[in-house]
């Protein structure tokens, strides 16, 4: 029981980083984009996403209710930016400015591309299929 609720703890706090990674990893790759260079800080970005959604889906003592608390909101909120785009807009002007640039609401690039729904996705399958059986190698 108490392996659950920590898992679901460390899914509610590896969300935010999640949200704005995905966020600065998508405005680094457009800025690299639209000026016509290569974008390291995109894939370093996208990189950290990877390395949360890695821990959040291969720790051990670690429930699968991280992965599904992380990716859940993140399937539904790419859900909203894909059915009603007004609404998402608003919910995510209300969001904390971190490194959002001005006119655009934190969450708008990587909600409208679908990365959102895309990393929440993986998480919340890597819940739901998760296979609990050791390794030949661990016996």
């Amino acid at each position: 029981m108490g392996r659950h609720v920590a898992g679901a703890v460390v899914g509610l706090f590896a969300l935010p980083a999640v949200y704005y990674l995905t966020e600065a990893g998508a405005r680094a790759l457009r800025a690299g984009y639209t000026g016509f260079v290569p974008s390291p800080a995109g894939f370093g970005y996208l990189g950290a996403v990877a390395a949360l959604a890695g821990l959040l889906t291969g720790w051990q003592r670690l429930s699968p209710l991280a992965a599904l608390m992380c990716g859940l909101p993140l399937v539904l909120l790419g859900a909203l930016f894909a059915t009603e785009l007004e609404l998402a807009l608003r919910l995510a002007a209300g969001l904390p400015r971190w490194g959002a640039l001005r006119g655009e609401a934190p969450g708008t690039l990587a909600g409208v591309t679908g990365l959102y729904t895309l990393v929440g996705g993986l998480l919340v399958a890597s819940a739901l299929f998760r296979t609990r059986s050791r390794s030949i190698l661990a016996r």
